[in-house]
């Protein structure tokens, strides 16, 4: 188990003006930031990084949605965090999400779901280094 995962917000919610609101709920659950970064993806960008996600019907729409706007990505850490951050972010579904949860409060659908999550260590290993190098991790 690892104590860290990678998050970005994604282009609704920074659109939204969701940032400062998405971060305090972050640090309030516990989290500490070790790299941020404010930046777009073009969508060759998003591609590579959804490329899990290629052969599904959702993959264009995903990375033409993704590569919209800016997002802010992110390594986080705390004590089971992957697990942890996937409890505070909720369901995929905002509708189905738990109340307090950060896609509760900011998604407005399940393409536009305010935030991406790690879903295992591996990933956020494989998330963090896609953004960050070990220079930009403190």
């Amino acid at each position: 188990m690892s104590n860290r995962t990678f998050t970005m917000i994604k282009p609704d919610a920074v659109k939204a003006g969701n940032i400062g609101n998405i971060l305090q709920m972050i640090n309030e659950a516990g989290f500490r930031i070790v790299a941020m970064k404010y930046t777009r993806m073009n969508q060759d960008q998003a591609g590579m990084f959804y490329e899990v996600h290629k052969e599904r019907p959702f993959y264009g729409e995903l990375t033409e949605f993704m590569s919209s706007g800016p997002i802010v990505a992110a390594i986080l850490e705390k004590d089971n965090a992957v697990a942890d951050f996937r409890k505070l972010i909720g369901a995929t579904n905002p509708a189905e999400a738990e109340e307090g949860t950060i896609r509760k409060q900011y998604a407005t659908s399940v393409g536009e779901n305010a935030v991406h999550g790690s879903d295992s260590d591996e990933n956020a290993t494989i998330e963090g280094d896609f953004f960050f190098s070990k220079l930009e991790r403190f």
